[in-house]
């Protein structure tokens, strides 16, 4: 099963999106949060990152969602640290970051590749031009 990560500077939003992506679910599927620091403070913190990536089942693959730029810099800078075989099987989604997170978990619930989730949540996103 395709498993998600949540990085978000905020610690709230990050377990907020979580909270909604679960409702959503319509299997097991294994959703991980890094928000904020790791003294509670607004933030990204790439061991915290790093963490939940070693932490999390990859076989299928994992997609990340963040919410601005400097927590696509964190991940892309953890991702580098990473073995290169798990590198390929960890994707970021270009998509907001809680409307990707419940498309995240109702594609990867209904058992579709990491492929197939990463294309259903760009191409349905409400902010994506094409559907505007």
């Amino acid at each position: 099963m395709v498993n998600i990560l949540i990085i978000s500077h905020s610690e709230k939003i990050a377990e907020g999106t979580k909270e909604l992506a679960e409702e959503m679910k319509q299997a097991e599927v294994d959703i991980q949060v890094a928000g904020g620091t790791g003294d509670g403070q607004m933030g990204t913190d790439a061991d915290l990152i790093e963490k939940k990536l070693k932490s999390m089942d990859c076989q299928d693959g994992i997609v990340v969602l963040a919410d601005l730029g400097s927590a696509v810099m964190s991940f892309n800078m953890v991702k580098e640290w990473l073995s290169e075989d798990k590198q390929k099987k960890i994707k970021l989604a270009n998509a907001p970051i809680v409307e990707g997170a419940v498309l995240a978990a109702v594609e990867a619930s209904l058992g579709k590749n990491l492929e197939e989730v990463l294309a259903a949540i760009e191409k349905k996103s409400i902010l994506n031009k094409n559907n505007l």
